[in-house]
């Protein structure tokens, strides 16, 4: 026969410790992240779901939302656009690229186009076609 001895439970104290450090934690990491960084990512995060709303996904038959893909490439475009001059040339050129691409997806997947310089993002990028 074995004996089990019973961990102590953490008490409501504890986890709010853990919890502040984690906080702590992630307030230090993301205090070492330079600004580029920040702003690529966040593009990078909205130019993926853009292509997935345009249904340049694996599944697009279940995954393709033009309302919420409009949303995500105008936030898109003005992000890159504010953020292109504070970025060096090449993030900011590939990430132009990205958002071209989305911009023609989601004009090739409407079923009425928007007029040219109308569409998701032109208003910041100019007309795309």
């Amino acid at each position: 026969m074995t004996e089990h001895t019973a961990e102590p439970a953490s008490t409501p104290t504890d986890a709010a410790e853990s919890e502040q450090a984690d906080v702590s934690q992630a307030t230090r990491d993301i205090a070492d992240v330079a600004a580029v960084e920040v702003i690529t990512t966040a593009a990078v995060h909205l130019l993926s779901a853009a292509a997935v709303k345009v249904g340049l996904a694996d599944d697009p038959e279940t995954q393709i939302d033009l309302d919420e893909a409009r949303k995500l490439i105008n936030a898109l475009a003005g992000l890159i656009t504010a953020g292109a001059p504070e970025v060096s040339d090449m993030h900011a050129r590939s990430l132009r690229d990205g958002l071209r691409s989305v911009q023609l997806a989601f004009r090739e997947a409407s079923v009425i186009p928007d007029p040219i310089g109308q569409g998701p993002g032109e208003k910041y990028t100019g007309p795309v076609n």
